[in-house]
Formats: structure tokens, sequence, C-alpha cells
């Protein structure tokens, strides 16, 4: 992962539309969030492709998001996060303490959307598997967001480790959107170890009762969403 000076960029615009039928309502509810993304500056200076998809499920939650305290892990350029925050969530984004130059741009991303942090959210460094004061302060949480964190083998334990932290004792969700890189990858055995439990979200039944192909966001990808819960 670099920290390094940026060479190139471009503002990605992501779309999500739905309809509301509501008292007979029928004017298309809209939402466009824009994404400054340094092409060559780094990992989580661009967009992952399973960010979209998890944005995507959030925007189909809409209506559930308001006034939940939603944390998201590893976010990079933050979309699932911001899209929750314009939603009426309470937001705080969440990347490597180690790389504040991420902090910074992560930081411009919201600014981008007309969000200030420190104001309509948070903007936070911290470290997977490490409980420090700070980390303790972020509790309670009612949704824990990631995508594409299970990118390396060798952090799988301690993203987890970090999520069971957060969900112990209570009725949190962990909503992880990932690409399937290796049939030899997996993390049954840290769930069971962590005290977690994890299903695969539908999401065929749910792209058919909202209209919504969500296949159009992941091309041929094999992008799934896992939910995963304290047992």
């Amino acid at each position: 992962m670099s920290d390094g000076r940026p060479v190139s960029g471009q503002l990605k615009k992501f779309v999500f539309r739905g309809k509301s039928s509501s008292n007979g309502d029928t004017r298309g509810e809209y939402l466009e969030i824009v994404i400054p993304e340094l092409l060559t500056a780094g990992y989580s200076f661009y967009t992952w492709p399973s960010a979209p998809l998890l944005a995507w499920y959030l925007w189909t939650q809409r209506r559930n998001l308001r006034g939940l305290r939603v944390l998201e892990l590893g976010c990079g350029t933050g979309l699932p996060g911001i899209l929750a925050a314009k939603c009426g969530a309470h937001v705080t984004l969440t990347d490597s303490v180690v790389l504040p130059r991420s902090l910074r741009h992560l930081s411009a991303c919201c600014e981008a959307n007309g969000l200030v942090p420190g104001r309509d959210l948070q903007v936070l460094g911290l470290a997977w598997g490490l409980f420090l004061a700070d980390v303790h302060n972020l509790r309670p949480v009612d949704l824990i967001l990631a995508s594409d964190c299970f990118y390396e083998p060798s952090q799988f334990e301690e993203v987890l480790s970090t999520v069971s932290f957060f969900l112990d004792g209570t009725d949190a969700r962990f909503l992880c959107a990932y690409q399937e890189r290796s049939a030899d990858w997996s993390i049954e055995a840290l769930l069971k170890k962590w005290g977690l439990k994890g299903a695969l979200v539908d999401l065929d039944s749910l792209s058919e009762s909202t209209g919504v192909d969500y296949r159009a966001l992941i091309g041929e990808r094999s992008l799934h969403l896992l939910e995963i819960i304290s047992v």
C-alpha cells in the first residue's frame, strides 16, 4: 500500500435512483455522489469494485438508515458511508491510521458531497485488531460496513477481531461486500473463533424486488454481500 504523491486523477459519479409511491407520490428519488479518485496514488485513493455494490444495497435500505450509528472500516474513498450519511445515518468513516494522506483524501471525498468532517460525519484513523481508548469511544454502533477488506489473507483475522469487538453483546450487523479472488480463501474458521455467524445476502431476490439489476454494477466479477452478526 502506498501513501505517495498522486500522478493523475479523475472525478467519478455514482447515481442512485428509486421510486416513491407513498401518498400517491410518484416522483423519482435521486442521489448523486461524486468521488475524486487519484488513480496512481495507492489502494485507498480509488473506488474498489465492491463499494458500488454495497452502496447500492444501502440505497435499497435507505429508509432504515436514518438515525443509525454507522461505522465503515477500511473505507478508502468512502462511497458506502457517504451514501449512508446522505440518507440520514450518523456515520464514522475509518481507514488506516498509518496513512494520514489517505484520511485527508477521504475527507476531500466527503467535502465533494457537501459533508463536512467533524460536523456531518466523522473521519478517523483506525488500526484493525488494536483496541485503544479511541476505539472504545466508537461504541456503540448499529451497523458496520466494509467493502473489499478481505483482500490480504494475512489481515482477515485483524478485520474479524475488530468486527467482533464492535458486535459483541449487541444486535448490530456487519455488512461486507467482497470479491471472490481464490477458492482457497475462507473465513469460516475465523468466524467461529471470534463468535460470529455469517450469511450471504440474496442479491438476486433483492434485485428482482427493486427492479434494479445489480449485475450491471458488478459486470463479470464474482462479488458477494455477506451479513455477519455476533452469536
